[in-house]
């Protein structure tokens, strides 16, 4: 939260930054993939044009103004494949819905070109090129969407260390929030979140293993998807845990997020056929109070969102009791999880890196870059697991499997289509030499129990976005996207942030 004469600098400042667009014939601030693709198909614009419109709003305000710091490379080859993109539409050949519109990617996810993909390390700089795109690369290529550049994140996804600062990595530095730059984005996909909700891209792919989706999505006011585990192909993204990585798509409405997941899905699943701004009527809810309750600015948020859901006839289940689910053994399956899989990543890749050990020993020689803000007490302690047949990891993946088992018998109990509650609170102020506060949030259930959730705009606090959640069972992610979008269009909450201006 900026003071009023912060605002009005910023105001300032990116006044000029975006003045290059007010005498353009196409303004690409807040636009959708809907509209874009109507201008497309109907020549208004052509992709060529739009990424360049994009890469200027990047320059101007990313990597000059306020510098916010979300894009960490940018394709050299964009405006390339937009062009390419352009004459296929010319010649009659249309991918679908994200034919030649501009997409950000985190730097976690391999790309076959010539961008880097680091996980915001320098332990990984000099690595070798993937030698493939990671298969929902593949498939966005495939859907025609233009990959416009990689996006910044919480180093190694934000599994290093125990006390860290969300949006930071050595190699590309903190990632500002657009609505108060003094204020955190979360993380980890901390630049996709950025760069999407300052329209820096049409939309943004992250990926999460417990919020690193939603939670980002809810302080950058975004519509954000984590899928069902095994949803989406994870190869070829930098591993923390098979048992709860995906990626997933970050944009600025439902609609944008839900076609964006039907890309990375590839043919055969439209999630944006069947939204309907009916969908809350009749549908049974439970609200999840153990996850709420904090911060009594967001509980106001809360209520009027809950009362939403009432007005839309929607019959809340108020409190949902998840009293019983106690999700304390996540440590020992990430730990374990992420040696195993980092290990293979590495000697995948080709890395002069083969071990976590190598890491840790690359951060302590690089100690001035690397851990000049915080340590890497987690790499430490996974670096100690053993294989994944000891009885340890055994055991808690076998807890998971019982909780999950439990909460869908809780959840036919009740007749429940969905968990609601607040997702997140309010963006705390960036400290780096104490690292985060995350207040309020409910990402671990559906992260551990491997289930959708999505998250979209509810209101403001002091003008800082809070998000509202729905998750649920087990390949519901349909569901959870009518009910998102119908949420969506009661509240109507989303604000774009003061960089925005057409």
């Amino acid at each position: 939260y900026t003071k009023p004469m912060q605002r009005r600098h910023l105001l300032a400042l990116l006044a000029g930054a975006t003045a290059c667009h007010r005498n353009a014939p196409f303004a690409v601030e807040e636009a959708d993939i809907t509209t874009l693709g109507d201008a497309l198909r109907t020549g208004r614009i052509t992709s060529r044009t739009l990424v360049e419109s994009y890469l200027a709003r990047i320059h101007a305000i990313d990597r000059g103004g306020p510098r916010l710091n979300s894009v960490i490379d940018i394709n050299p080859d964009a405006l390339a494949i937009a062009a390419a993109l352009d004459a296929e539409l010319a010649a009659g050949k249309d991918r679908g819905p994200l034919h030649g519109v501009p997409i950000l990617v985190k730097d976690n996810i391999d790309t076959a070109d010539r961008m880097k993909t680091t996980a915001g390390s320098f332990a990984l700089v000099d690595a070798p090129t993937p030698t493939r795109d990671a298969p929902i690369v593949s498939r966005l290529r495939e859907a025609g969407a233009v990959l416009l550049g990689k996006t910044n994140l919480s180093e190694w996804a934000n599994i290093r260390a125990n006390r860290s600062t969300s949006g930071w990595s050595a190699r590309g530095g903190l990632t500002l929030n657009p609505y108060a730059l003094n204020r955190n984005t979360s993380g980890s996909s901390s630049g996709s979140a950025a760069a999407a909700a300052a329209s820096l891209c049409a939309a943004a792919v992250g990926t999460e293993t417990d919020g690193s989706i939603v939670s980002p999505s809810s302080i950058c006011g975004l519509a954000g998807i984590k899928p069902t585990i095994g949803l989406l192909n994870g190869e070829g993204i930098i591993p923390i845990s098979r048992s709860q990585d995906t990626a997933g798509p970050m944009a600025r409405t439902v609609r944008d997020a839900a076609l964006l997941l039907s890309a990375l899905r590839g043919p055969g699943q439209d999630f944006a056929k069947n939204l309907n701004p009916n969908a809350l009527r009749g549908a049974r809810l439970g609200v999840a109070r153990r996850y709420m309750g904090e911060n009594p600015h967001v509980n106001k948020v809360a209520d009027q969102s809950l009362n939403t859901l009432r007005d839309a006839g929607a019959i809340l289940i108020d409190p949902f009791d998840m009293t019983a689910f106690d999700f304390s053994f996540e440590v020992e399956i990430l730990a374990y999880e992420l040696r195993a899989g980092m290990e293979a990543y590495l000697h995948q890749r080709g890395s002069r890196h083969k071990s976590l050990d190598d890491l840790i020993a690359f951060n302590r020689a690089n100690a001035s870059t690397e851990l000049v803000w915080f340590g890497q007490e987690f790499f430490e302690m996974a670096a100690r697991k053993g294989p994944l047949t000891e009885k340890p990891y055994r055991d808690a993946v076998a807890k998971a499997a019982d909780l999950r088992q439990q909460f869908s018998a809780a959840m036919d109990r009740e007749r429940i289509d969905a968990i609601v509650c607040t997702t997140d609170g309010p963006a705390w102020t960036t400290d780096l030499v104490n690292g985060d506060r995350f207040g309020q949030n409910c990402s671990t259930p559906a992260a551990v129990l491997g289930l959708p959730h999505i998250t979209v705009p509810a209101g403001q606090v002091e003008g800082l976005p809070v998000g509202f959640s729905f998750f649920g069972r087990a390949n519901s992610d349909q569901r959870m996207i009518e009910l998102g979008f119908a949420f969506e269009q009661a509240t109507k909450a989303r604000r774009p942030p003061p960089a925005q201006f057409s």
